[in-house]
Order: structure tokens, then C-alpha cells, then sequence
């Protein structure tokens, strides 16, 4: 029954090109195009970049950019955005980015939208977005897809008439929006279930069926990490658990260290706290614990897909979680051979 219930839903990764200590960015982005041909030959169904400002520790700053140079390196996999921030950019020239993705990679381009601003006021004033520009975010959403649609102000092409799936992410009230557009939306997991699943609720009651979904569809993205022990799992998901706490107490998201280094400081009761909120957030456990915890996520949620993410110092060790994962759902290998490039 268990393995039924993790092949009843889609998987999917994310990964957000987060720099390791003593790395250049490009090297994350380098490492980043890799692990898309990883995620596309073990068989998962979307693999997502993201978008962050000015964060000496994220080295994915031009998500569509991005993708674009993940489509190019691999021939499966759905390739998108978790997300674009449609506040700190003009709709038409959003639309005009995905319709240039969709018309070079037909069929495989996933347009996934959030309403975030920048971290920091001087992120924000560099690109022209204050904090106030979330509120209008159901309105960009709307502006956004009548340019698909052929109902701008001008024609944005490539990407008039083009059919590019839209996400919304539930950040604030994202996924009222996504429910009043007719979108499906994306769901962080929380430590606070109940308040997830009254959010998951009340999507599913409010959704109104529309041009791009006939029905609800529920996206859980959740940091998950698989090892052969239960303990080394939760290790995997130290630095960038650490990384938050810097970005609390010290107003940056600091490149991803060593667990062992970070566990040998002797941490303030401010520092321990935080931690722990983070760690909260986590999934982790060696393969058997990890089906059950994921079986009774996608119990609770009636979740449609998973959109898994871990970023940690080691590539090996994550590229050797998102390996257990493959095999807990049951993924079936790409035939194909990886593309080279990139």
C-alpha cells in the first residue's frame, strides 16, 4: 500500500544554486546543469531553478537564463521556475522570456510564479520593486496570461498563443490567488501541518476551474534527505539549516558549509533557536523512514506531485539522496543517454 500511495504522484526536484564554501558561483551553476541531467536520467517529471538578489550564498540570480541551460543539457524532464518573482519584473517581459524558453524547448518549459520582493531595501531599490509591489501580484498574474492569450496591451512574442503551464507559489495569500486564477499552486511543507493543510483546504475550496486547470492541483515541495541512516540523513540537511540561522542573525544567507564544522561551534541561545525552527522544516530519515514519512505527506496533503529539494556541502551525498527517492517512488530510469555540454 505504502509504495501504491509514493507512485500515485508525480516527483519532481528544485534546486535553488546554492554555493558551497570556498566555491565561485558559476561553479554552483555549473553543478546545478549537472544534477538537472542526474534528476532527468533517474526518471523525475519537472526539475525547477529559483530566483534570489544579492545573496553572496545563491548563485541563481536569472532563473530563466538558468533553465534555459538546463533544457539545453537535458531531453526529458520538464524544465521551470520555483519561481520567477513576478514583482521585481514586468509581466510583458516575463511572458517574453517564457515564450522564447517554450518555443525553443516545445512542450517542456513550466512557468512557476511567486510574489516575493527583495531580501534587503537596497535588493529591493536595485531592482525598482518595493515591498508593496507583492500586493499587486494577482493583477501581474492576470497581465501575465493575457499575453499568452493575445490580450495585452502589445503583442508579447514569441509567447502569444503559446500554452506554457503556469504554478503559483503559496507564499502569503499565493495560493488564493492560484485558486481565484484557476492555477495550480505550490505548498512549502511546515513543521505547523495544520496550518499547511487548512491552506491546501481552503485552495481546494475556493479554486475556480479555468482555462489552465479544470481542477485543483496541489504541488508540496518539501526538504528531503535520504541515507542509509537515519543520522546521516539528518546531517545532509545541516548547512543550509545553518544558512538560514546566518541569514536571521546576520542579514545574509552564507555559502553552505561542512555539518561537522558547523556542529563543532558553540552556538547562542538566539542561534540554537533558530536552528531548531529550521531543522523543523526538514524531512529526513534512512529509506524505510523516509517512505513512511513521505506516504503519510501525501496522505494528509491528497497532494498531486512532490517537488523535492536538498541542498548540502556534499553533491555526492545529494545526488546519492535524490537516488533513494528515485527508488522510493518507483521512477523509471531514463533510456536515453545524458546530454553533454553545458
Amino acid at each position: 500500500m505504502d509504495a501504491a500511495t509514493l507512485r500515485s504522484v508525480r516527483w519532481s526536484v528544485l534546486d535553488r544554486a546554492l554555493v558551497r564554501a570556498g566555491q565561485r558561483p558559476d561553479e554552483a551553476l555549473r553543478q546545478t546543469v549537472a544534477y538537472a541531467r542526474d534528476a532527468d536520467a533517474l526518471g523525475f517529471h519537472r526539475f525547477w531553478v529559483a530566483e534570489h538578489h544579492g545573496v553572496p550564498g545563491v548563485a541563481g540570480s536569472a532563473p530563466t537564463v538558468l533553465a534555459a541551460a538546463v533544457a539545453s543539457a537535458t531531453r526529458r524532464v520538464r524544465v521551470g521556475t520555483g519561481g520567477v518573482m513576478l514583482p521585481n519584473h514586468r509581466p510583458l517581459v516575463v511572458a517574453e522570456q517564457f515564450g522564447v524558453l517554450a518555443s525553443l524547448f516545445p512542450g517542456r518549459i513550466d512557468m512557476g510564479l511567486g510574489r516575493s520582493v527583495g531580501f534587503v531595501g537596497p535588493v529591493r531599490r536595485a531592482l525598482g520593486a518595493d515591498k508593496d509591489a507583492a500586493d499587486r501580484f494577482g493583477e501581474q498574474i492576470a497581465e501575465l496570461l493575457g499575453y499568452f492569450e493575445g490580450g495585452g496591451p502589445v503583442r508579447a512574442l514569441p509567447a502569444e498563443g503559446l500554452r506554457v503551464p503556469p504554478f503559483v507559489l503559496a507564499v502569503g495569500s499565493g495560493a488564493g490567488i492560484a485558486a481565484a486564477h484557476g492555477l495550480p499552486v505550490v505548498m512549502a511543507y511546515r513543521n505547523d501541518e495544520e496550518r499547511m493543510l487548512a491552506a491546501v483546504e481552503s485552495y481546494r475550496r475556493d479554486f475556480v476551474p479555468g482555462p489552465y486547470a479544470e481542477r485543483p492541483y496541489v504541488v508540496i515541495a518539501v526538504n528531503a534527505a535520504v541515507a542509509a541512516t537515519a543520522e546521516e540523513a539528518a546531517l545532509l540537511q545541516v548547512p543550509e539549516a545553518w544558512a538560514t540561522v546566518h541569514s536571521r542573525t546576520r542579514g545574509v544567507f552564507a555559502p553552505l558549509e561542512p555539518a561537522d564544522d558547523i556542529l563543532a561551534r558553540d552556538l547562542t541561545q538566539r542561534e540554537r533557536a533558530y536552528f531548531a525552527q529550521a531543522r523543523a522544516g526538514q524531512l529526513h530519515g534512512d529509506e524505510a523512514g523516509m517512505e513512511r514519512a513521505l506516504v503519510r505527506l501525501i496522505s494528509r496533503t491528497a497532494a498531486d506531485e512532490v517537488l523535492v529539494t536538498l541542498s548540502t556541502h556534499s553533491t555526492a551525498d545529494r545526488l546519492d539522496s535524490t537516488r533513494r527517492i528515485a527508488r522510493l517512488a518507483g521512477l523509471a530510469p531514463a533510456a536515453h543517454p545524458a546530454v553533454a555540454g553545458a
